[in-house]
């Protein structure tokens, strides 16, 4: 642990770091407690009452006229979303593995347990993003009973609005799934989903958005499908601790998020910039590398990806084999610009200067430990 948080700079696009407050809500005796919608149990009115508040700050939040927090991670909330709106031999439509879409909404993943077939958006690997010009042919080809906005690695806004008449004249249900981009969309900085024409906005707590592990659904249909696809369906004890922790992030959010969303992405485009000029081949350049919480290096196999990541790890940097640079937990600690061009060369130290990791160790533990502190709470 002390290795993670005092010695590592953590550029992974998956994770965050929660405030302190955040973090004493899951040590609370809520860790130990039950309650149930059916009100099987006795003694849980405050623990009812915490469900209820944070659900009514997360709709202030978001803007959603329902909302529910208590699925486990946001891949609870892709099989909830399922579950509610398709039917085994439905198909659906969704970004695919190759372009950096979500593996459990892929063919391989709770599709293939439920029954649906999926279909891909056609993709514009330039612009890193849905092709806007062949996708609505795909979906009057394709038909699909659900379409599902979102992947793991995004870079840009997807084409929610653009694509909304072509779902409907097909009768398609229209998803977001804002597992990486939440916390950017809590805080106004990338897109709104509700407002473009998605029905359902779901994702994960804890990647931009900086709340404990979890998930969370947001809708402003559908309200009936869903809660019982949560319960008794795929969701029994919803972790009481956890949704206490979500109702501090949130409040959290609903003060600084603006703040907070507007730094990472300028940061995000300050490392993707300095980067660049260090050498390192990113993605979409020609179209400003990033609009997101992360940038991604164009690497020319898993293989490369591997062998940068573990060497970048020797240096104490944590990067995935993606390879997705995100700025979320960097940007909570303090970090702006300026150390945003300190990191892009101590990775290109690494990379393309092939320089020993643990002579590069010891500037990643200096930076890291000028920014001890959590910002935004």
């Amino acid at each position: 642990m002390e290795w993670r948080l005092e010695n590592c700079l953590n550029l992974l696009a998956s994770e965050n770091f929660s405030s302190p407050t955040v973090r004493e809500m899951l040590s609370t005796d809520l860790s130990n407690r039950y309650t149930a919608p059916e009100k099987f149990y006795m003694g849980t009115k405050y623990i009812d009452q915490i469900q209820t508040e944070t659900e009514e700050l997360a709709k202030q939040v978001f803007g959603a006229k329902y909302a529910d927090v208590r699925p486990l991670s946001g891949h609870s909330t892709d099989m909830i979303l399922l579950t509610a709106l398709t039917k085994p031999g439905d198909k659906i439509m969704v970004v695919g593995r190759s372009f950096g879409g979500y593996p459990g909404i892929s063919q391989e993943g709770y599709p293939k347990l439920y029954g649906l077939q999926v279909c891909e958006f056609p993709f514009d690997r330039k612009r890193f993003n849905i092709d806007i010009a062949q996708a609505p042919q795909a979906i009057e080809r394709e038909r699909p009973r659900l379409v599902i906005f979102g992947a793991s690695l995004i870079l840009f806004p997807h084409p929610v609005q653009a694509l909304g008449e072509t779902c409907r004249s097909v009768n398609a249900k229209v998803a977001f799934d804002g597992s990486h981009v939440l916390g950017l969309v809590a805080g106004k900085q990338f897109q709104d989903p509700l407002r473009e024409g998605a029905s359902v906005l779901i994702g994960s707590t804890h990647k931009s958005f900086f709340g404990p592990q979890g998930g969370i659904i947001l809708a402003d249909e559908y309200e009936d499908q869903l809660r019982s696809a949560v319960h008794p369906t795929i969701v029994d004890n919803a972790h009481w601790n956890r949704i206490a922790a979500l109702y501090v992030a949130l409040f959290e959010m609903k003060k600084f998020g603006r703040k907070y969303a507007s730094q990472v992405v300028r940061n995000s485009k300050a490392l993707a910039k300095a980067l660049d000029e260090h050498g390192v081949n990113l993605i979409a350049k020609e179209h400003g590398f990033t609009q997101s919480h992360q940038t991604i290096v164009n690497i020319a196999s898993e293989e490369e990806g591997v062998r940068l990541a573990r060497k970048l790890e020797e240096a104490n940097i944590i990067v995935d084999i993606g390879i997705r640079i995100g700025t979320s937990e960097e940007t909570r600690r303090g970090m702006c610009e300026a150390e945003m061009g300190e990191i892009a060369e101590l990775i290109a130290r690494v990379w393309i200067g092939k320089e020993e990791p643990k002579k590069v160790r010891k500037d990643v533990r200096r930076l890291r430990q000028e920014f001890s502190s959590i910002r935004f709470c």
